[in-house]
């Protein structure tokens, strides 16, 4: 009987914060930029440089710890973390090991019909470091130090997740926590959010854990899916060749889709932690605490229960409006504007979603506004224009956020309405269709319908179909 094992997954995650400037200096964080034009001395480690907290960090870090069920450490501090990497321009990372601004918390993840907490440990405020870009041409390595001093948190969960399937969950109910709060755009693919996987593999029912790994350089959920199930079949064919897991730092190659070791493990005593000299410890009353809970906005889970009572809206819309903020921002601010929530909801499900797709785009990418839309479905439901004028409409929206009213008066794409013009053209049709014509009269049903496409065809599309079919009927 072969053997069972079970996956044993904790995860790291880091998440950059969305403040304007860096966490102990005034340089700009936001990405892209010419290299090493967003920084100064204090972020480029320059001897003698002191660093200053950003308020807005803590406040953040605070907001994440809330929604996450964390207690919040009353007096927290700084630690020096030390070690030599070129992207390290210090020498040490400025982190918190000691006492982490959060500890012990949860989220709750859902995967198919199964509820479950995963615990946090803690959750600790640090500096991100620089990034080394490696010119394969010229066998070197450059330095950018614009992301080093943009202020992450660090987000350590128990090993408490045992399949691929619940750490996706585990991550995506993480950022729609943080997207919520606007503590962070967690974008992925720009490294602004970024997780570690640390994995073990044991025989099904046993207490011990087995020897864990780390991965890194996962920059999207489909390469930690991946990843996860890369590295637990590596390690079940090890212990099943009597050989042991080594514990290691591994690096994942989504292209080969393997992953190769880096570095064997390091503890925190390779990195002689001490209390960081230059900075006082922070103490968090409990009136900013209070202060930080009542800014709070309302989360995801909520919005959810808020919107089965508010609006007429399926489960499922409401679950895939609410898993972005953004989009939720901009069907609440439409429906409120039109009054008709199942039509704005009917426009974001389907011919928003169908042209992210087309364009490669995140929900959080759109830029149109809540007006244009509202305008759109009135203009529709007034039958002012038709669904195909609708469609052509909304995609000038998608792209340019034209107002729809006026795009309709432009190009004059107004439903025709007139039954004198209708009549003419019904009489045309109906003159150079004698076939169809004799069909329908024989019990075709569908001849009505070639009928009503030569009518749409000479009206440009711009005539009211409903009113075409019943001219139609009635004239024949």
């Amino acid at each position: 009987m072969a053997k069972q094992y079970e996956t044993v997954i904790g995860l790291e995650v880091h998440v950059e914060l969305a403040t304007k400037t860096k966490i102990f200096c005034s340089c700009s964080t936001e990405f892209g930029g010419a290299p090493n034009t967003h920084t100064c001395p204090v972020c480029t480690g320059m001897p003698g440089a002191l660093p200053v907290l950003n308020k807005k960090v803590v406040e953040y870090a605070m907001a994440i710890g809330l929604a996450t069920n964390c207690e919040i450490t009353r007096v927290c501090k700084f630690d020096r973390k030390n070690y030599f990497y070129p992207d390290n321009p210090q020498n040490y990372q400025i982190s918190q090991l000691y006492l982490p601004i959060a500890r012990n918390g949860f989220v709750e993840i859902e995967t198919g019909s199964t509820k479950k907490k995963v615990r946090i440990h803690e959750m600790h405020m640090e500096e991100d470091a620089g990034k080394l870009i490696h010119d394969e041409w010229d066998d070197t390595s450059l330095v950018d130090y614009n992301r080093s001093g943009v202020p992450l948190v660090e987000i350590v969960s128990e090993p408490d997740m045992r399949s691929a399937d619940e750490v996706i969950a585990y991550l995506e109910k993480l950022r729609t926590i943080i997207q919520y709060l606007g503590a962070s755009d967690c974008k992925l693919q720009e490294g602004s959010m970024r997780a570690d996987v640390n994995l073990s593999v044991r025989e099904a029912g046993t207490e011990p854990f087995g020897t864990r790994t780390e991965m890194k350089n996962l920059n999207s959920f489909k390469a930690i899916a991946r990843a996860i199930e890369g590295e637990r079949e590596r390690q079940i064919e090890l212990l099943e060749a009597g050989k042991s897991v080594i514990q290691e730092t591994r690096r994942w190659d989504d292209n080969k889709e393997s992953s190769y070791a880096m570095r064997s493990k390091e503890d925190a005593q390779d990195y002689r932690y001490f209390p960081e000299p230059d900075l006082v410890p922070i103490v968090i009353s409990d009136q900013w605490i209070d202060q930080i809970r009542a800014r709070q906005p309302e989360l995801r889970t909520e919005k959810l229960e808020r919107y089965k009572k508010e609006f007429d809206i399926p489960q499922y819309d409401a679950e895939i409006i609410t898993s972005s903020k953004h989009m939720a921002d901009i069907f609440e601010a439409a429906a409120a504007i039109c009054g008709k929530p199942k039509k704005v909801s009917n426009w974001l499900m389907v011919e928003t979603l169908r042209l992210l797709k087309d364009h490669g785009m995140e929900p959080e990418d759109l830029r149109f506004s809540p007006e244009n839309l509202a305008k759109l479905v009135s203009l529709t439901e007034s039958g002012a224009i038709n669904s195909s004028v609708a469609k052509e409409v909304f995609e000038k929206i998608f792209a340019e956020d034209v107002d729809p009213e006026a795009y309709v008066e432009e190009h004059g794409l107004k439903m025709v309405n007139d039954e004198g013009a209708l009549e003419e053209v019904l009489k045309k049709v109906i003159a150079d269709n004698p076939r169809a014509v004799e069909d329908y009269r024989g019990g075709k049903e569908k001849a009505l319908g070639a009928l009503v496409g030569q009518t749409m065809k000479l009206m440009k599309g711009k005539a009211n179909p409903g009113l075409v079919n019943q001219k139609l009927k009635e004239m024949l």
